[in-house]
Order: structure tokens, then C-alpha cells, then sequence
């Protein structure tokens, strides 16, 4: 994606310095755009774990550079490998709820074995090979999803199409084209007209401080609401397609996305309106079937819901919103059942959230 003129990823390697990889701050969005150098296993795991990077897909990239750093530092001893195996343990416990990592961070460790080239050379290469394969597998994501826009472009006479998303699942949360954001843009790069509801997002404001800024730098027209207005915007008719991303899919079509994306699949399923989460096989678990029941959801510092940040006088700052002696719960994820979903948007097509569907479209990855 293009800032400023320049073409960025939301994850690389610097040029100038392999030994440090570089992302951009999503904790100074939308108010500052700054770049994070990350040297070591313990930058990865706190830049995961505090968010300054966050989406499946780019949190599974950052763990396979997780494991590079860990390569790099661990040759200096006579057996490197155990030291590789625990961080990638440690980087995997970092987030439980996305798969990505897990699948990204096994995926490197695996490229570890054989002769030829030494590990840190090998960890780069898997690491490198990993953010690749995300953004073959946006660029298809949105291809797919822009049929779906194209379609309800023709039913509306070339009216605007208006689209609903939860959270950020642009190229911000992808190393570059998104998921669920994809198709918006290679829509509005192909002249059809959209406008997106971009839900605020709380308690992080992902949609607010994130998804707002990536539709704003593309031009693409957007109104933020409230996380609530998306039922009251269904009603009248204001909603013509539901996309969101994953941070999780069972093997039956069951989705785990950031809170709050059930609810909206409740009123889309009333409204009749299609509902699409949009993801890369490596955000699926073959293994499970019953999402609310096996899926780890996460729970996060309380803090997050009792605090907002924002920006006065030219700094960020952290303000309280509630009594200060406030008991809070802060549930990262929810997960939402495959029969209130429309469809899976995936880099290998569009099907329906059930087993049998699933298991022909991926059935190289089936156990």
C-alpha cells in the first residue's frame, strides 16, 4: 500500500541492517506514522503482545521473524536448535487465539532441518517465503471478494455499495492488501462506487484509529459508527454486504473474529442480509470443529476497556471513562457459528461454511 508516495508492507526486513525488522506502529495510528525497529525475540513478543503490530496474518509474519532473530542470536552456541524450539514456544503463547502464529512460527521451525544453508539463512528465507504467501493470498482473497462487490453493484444500477466491517482487516493487519478491506479496494481501483461502514471498534478503536485511516489514504469514501449502529444501519436498508476477517476458522465453518462480530452477524442473519469472513487458510484449524467450545479466546488487560487513547495537544494520552474502582472484562474475540454465515472468502474461492464444502476446497490440508 502506498503512504506518502511510498509503497510499504506492514512488515520487513531493513535493507541496510538484516539483523532488525522493521513495522509500522499501529499504536501511533492514525495520529503519527512511525516505524518500530524490532532486534530481538523479546521485540517481537512485546510488539505482538501490545498490539504495535496485530491481524492474523501479520502477527504469523512476525513470529517467523521471531524465530529468524532467535536463529541469529542462537548460533553463538554449540547446539542452537532447543534454544530456536523455546522461543518459538514462547512467541506461539504470545496470542492464543489466532492460529496464524502457531502455523507460522511451526512453519519456520520446519524449514530448519537438512544441510546447506546455516539457520539464521534458513529462518530468513521461510520468514521472507511467509509474508510472500500472505499477499498471494490477500491479492486472490480480494479478487474473489470484488465479484461479490461487482454483483451487488449490478443489482443497485451502479449505486454506491455499502459495506460493513468490524476491526481492521486491511493491509495494516495482512503485510499488504488485507482481507476483508482487499476487495474494497480493488473495487474502488476499478471504478465501482463503495462506501464502508467502518465500525469504531472498542475497546482498541481498531476500526476507528485503523481501518479509517488505511479507507481515508486511499480515498475510498467511509463514515465511522458507533459499534452498535450496524443493526439500526440494516434495518433501513443502509447495509448491502457484511465482510470481516478471522483470527480463527474451525473445520465446520465456525469463525473467531475480534468482539463484537458475532452481534453483527446476528442482525445481518435477520436483516437478510449476506455475511462474509475473509481469510487465508492459515487462519484455519483443520483440527477443531466446534468453534465456541475449542477455540482459546482471549482476555486482555482490563485497562483497555476502562481507559480510551487518544491525541490532545499534539500527544497521545490515556483518559479513564469510568469510576475508578470499575471491575472490567475485556474478551478479545467472539465467535461467530457457521450457520449465521453467508460464506468463507478464501485465496482458493468463495464456499459455504460447512464441513463437507470446506474439506473439498481444502482437501490437501484435511486430517
Amino acid at each position: 500500500m502506498v503512504v506518502d508516495g511510498i509503497n510499504y508492507q506492514s512488515i520487513w526486513v531493513d535493507e541496510e541492517d538484516p539483523t532488525v525488522v522493521r513495522v509500522i506502529d499501529q499504536l501511533r495510528l492514525p495520529f503519527f506514522f512511525e516505524i518500530k525497529k524490532l532486534s530481538s525475540v523479546d521485540d517481537i513478543y512485546n510488539a505482538i503482545r501490545n498490539m504495535t503490530v496485530r491481524g492474523a496474518p501479520l502477527i504469523g509474519a512476525a513470529g517467523a521473524f521471531g524465530v529468524y532473530l532467535a536463529a541469529l542470536d542462537s548460533v553463538r552456541y554449540k547446539d542452537p536448535l532447543p534454544r530456536i524450539e523455546n522461543a518459538a514456544l514462547y512467541l506461539i503463547s504470545c496470542r492464543p487465539t489466532a492460529v496464524n502464529l502457531a502455523w507460522a512460527v511451526n512453519y519456520t521451525l520446519d524449514s530448519l532441518g537438512g544441510k546447506g544453508e546455516s539457520l539464521p539463512e534458513k529462518a530468513l528465507k521461510s520468514a521472507l517465503e511467509i509474508c510472500e504467501i500472505e499477499k498471494e493470498n490477500c491479492l486472490r482473497i480480494g479478487n474473489y471478494g470484488l465479484a461479490l462487490i461487482k454483483s451487488a453493484s449490478k443489482k443497485k444500477n451502479g449505486a454506491a455499495v455499502n459495506i460493513l466491517t468490524h476491526c481492521n482487516a486491511g493491509w495494516l493487519a495482512c503485510i499488504d492488501y488485507g482481507t476483508a478491506l482487499s476487495s474494497v479496494y480493488f473495487a474502488h481501483d476499478a471504478g465501482i462506487p463503495v462506501h464502508v461502514w467502518v465500525d469504531e471498534t472498542r475497546p482498541r478503536n481498531q476500526g476507528a484509529r485503523l481501518t479509517a485511516w488505511e479507507l481515508e489514504n486511499a480515498s475510498v469514501p467511509y463514515t465511522l459508527i458507533t459499534d452498535n449502529a450496524g443493526g439500526h444501519l440494516m434495518q433501513h436498508g443502509m447495509v448491502d454486504l457484511v465482510i470481516v476477517g478471522c483470527d480463527r476458522a474451525t473445520r465446520s465453518g465456525d469463525v473467531a473474529n475480534k468482539i463484537g462480530t458475532y452481534l453483527k452477524a446476528l442482525a445481518a442473519n435477520d436483516n437478510k442480509i449476506p455475511f462474509y469472513s475473509a481469510f487465508p487458510s492459515s487462519s484455519f484449524d483443520f483440527e477443531i470443529s466446534n468453534g465456541i467450545r475449542e477455540i482459546p479466546v482471549e482476555e486482555r488487560d482490563p485497562e483497555e476497556v476502562t481507559t480510551v487513547s487518544g491525541i490532545s495537544g499534539g500527544e497521545m494520552t490515556s483518559v479513564r471513562i469510568c469510576p475508578e474502582n470499575s471491575t472490567a472484562a475485556n474478551f478479545g474475540f467472539d465467535v461467530t457459528p457457521a450457520k449465521y454465515i453467508t460464506g468463507l472468502i478464501t485465496e482458493r474461492g468463495i464456499c459455504r461454511p460447512l464441513e463437507k464444502d470446506i474439506k473439498e476446497m481444502f482437501s490437501d490440508k484435511f486430517i
